[in-house]
């Protein structure tokens, strides 16, 4: 029997003028004018993308962590 995860992974990347997260193992893309908004959008729309789903059938664990990371361009002084 496979392993299953605990983490939902995501990325934060700025856009234009939105930062935009989207999710590794599950089909979540959202996006803030802030990232504070952005993670917030987030979380909701992970809670509704797998609100009454078999997490399992995910590769799910019950009540999993979502892990953030934040891609950053170098700055340069």
């Amino acid at each position: 029997m496979t392993q299953l995860q605990r983490t939902i992974k995501a990325v934060v990347r700025k856009g234009e003028e939105y930062y935009v997260a989207e999710c590794m193992e599950i089909s979540v893309v959202t996006q803030g004018k802030t990232l504070d908004e952005t993670i917030g959008n987030l979380q909701e729309a992970v809670a509704l993308h797998l609100d009454g789903e078999d997490l399992a059938e995910f590769g799910l664990a019950p009540n999993p962590t979502l892990v953030v990371t934040m891609e950053l361009e170098p700055s340069y002084a």
